[in-house]
């Protein structure tokens, strides 16, 4: 081969190399690099788009989008009451995966679902996927009952969960709702199964973004995707 000829195939292999690479990062949401960004596994689809709050409704004094994320809270003043962002669509039997980080002094937050707003009211009640930190302890992929039975209903191996969480990093939380069983897990690993036993309790709702009151502090949270699943009888 001429060292033209070998010139060009090389060119040719760099372009397609490149055409190649810029197809890989535009397949991933615009807000998160190929190597950060979970692919969108088969079945699932996005709830947040990375540039636009369509589809969530909240108290907007309290959310923003930054970098492809939605930033809740604020790091420059006190957050009076918990707010959330929620989402305006109700949904009952799904798997929900989520990337959220912490910064600044609350280190609380939460991931509602089954959940509905307290009429004239700032709160939400339901269902909610702790983060963070809370009664001096790690509260990671807790599940806590807000503004309901308001009490924490199962907790995450407390031996373990440290050991999980990636401290002021992104955290990935999975959510999967079948008929009363509810399965939460933190970075790969399962914190908890629950049943709930209380046929009074909804099973169907919104899905939300929660501050928690307290010192100035901000969630993160993206990369924010759903799969619905089919319905399936409650078991014992």
């Amino acid at each position: 081969m001429s060292r033209n000829n070998y010139r060009q195939s090389w060119l040719s292999v760099a372009r397609f190399a490149c055409v190649t690479f810029v197809l890989a990062v535009s397949s991933c949401p615009s807000f998160l690099t190929a190597d950060e960004s979970p692919k969108l596994e088969e079945g699932f689809r996005w709830l947040f788009d990375g540039k636009t709050l369509d589809g969530w409704e909240g108290n907007l004094k309290w959310f923003r989008i930054e970098d492809g994320a939605i930033v809740a809270g604020s790091l420059k003043e006190r957050i009076p009451n918990n707010e959330f962002l929620c989402t305006k669509e109700k949904y009952a039997d799904f798997e929900v995966r989520i990337q959220v980080r912490l910064k600044g002094q609350g280190n609380n937050a939460g991931i509602q679902f089954r959940s509905s707003r307290v009429p004239n009211n700032h709160e939400v009640s339901g269902y909610q996927c702790d983060v963070g930190v809370a009664w001096q302890r790690p509260v990671w992929g807790g599940l806590y009952d807000e503004s309901r039975r308001n009490k924490m209903l199962a907790e995450g191996p407390k031996d373990e969960l440290p050991k999980w969480v990636k401290v002021d990093d992104w955290n990935e939380l999975w959510i999967r709702c079948q008929g009363n069983q509810i399965r939460l897990s933190l970075n790969g690993h399962e914190t908890l199964t629950y049943s709930e036993l209380d046929t009074k309790i909804a099973s169907e709702g919104i899905i939300g973004l929660q501050i928690h009151s307290g010192p100035p502090t901000e969630a993160w949270y993206r990369a924010i995707r759903i799969r619905e699943t089919p319905a399936q009888t409650k078991s014992k």
